[in-house]
């Protein structure tokens, strides 16, 4: 059974694509990520997904970097907190190009490796897919059982570059001020 993997970055690649191979299945990358900004960060995660698919022998197809289309998507709500509509908007987009890729090429089943992010939702993402998908779409929770631990194993091991947000500019702007309060707190102690 052949399934397209939509793939959000390298790291949560590999625990993903090991599983679904231990299942039997045929698998083809598909990265899809017009929200990652700006465009070296982009090319970055490409190039990781792209390691990790080649550690497997896998195909690895590169979605349209279509970022007008994700700004479009997610205006009015740009300044929601992670996890809030803005992300529900983001995952809708990128399986619905997903959904639509397998279907015009004959795939059998579609999933994600969004569910391997450790602040990622899977319920939510899991519905969405649904939604759209039905039953062709594998919903599961990909971080359960220890999968996060592999993730990040895996990455060490492969050389797999770490991102330290989830991709959007204001998902990026959030992670700044984080960093920015907590070297103020360490100022102060």
């Amino acid at each position: 059974m052949k399934v397209l993997l939509h793939i959000c970055c390298g790291v949560c690649a590999g625990p993903v694509i090991e599983k679904l191979l231990c299942r039997g299945y045929t698998v083809t990358g598909y990265f899809y990520n017009p929200n990652i900004h700006p465009a070296d960060e982009y090319e970055k995660r490409l190039a990781s997904a792209q390691k990790a698919a080649n550690e497997w022998n896998l195909e690895l197809i590169e979605g349209k970097y279509d970022r007008e289309r994700w700004f479009e998507a997610v205006q009015g709500t740009e300044y929601e907190p992670e996890g809030g509509k803005r992300c529900e908007i983001c995952y809708r987009l990128r399986l619905q190009r997903t959904y639509e890729y397998a279907r015009r090429y004959m795939y059998d089943v579609f999933t994600t490796t969004l569910t391997a992010g450790p602040m990622k939702k899977a319920e939510t993402i899991n519905r969405i897919g649904l939604e759209i998908g039905g039953d062709r779409f594998i919903a599961d929770d990909y971080k359960r059982n220890g999968g996060s631990e592999k993730a990040y194993l895996l990455a060490r091991e492969l050389g797999l570059y770490r991102q330290d947000y989830c991709g959007c500019v204001y998902g990026h702007e959030e992670q700044l001020k984080r960093k920015t309060e907590k070297k103020k707190n360490e100022k102060k102690d």
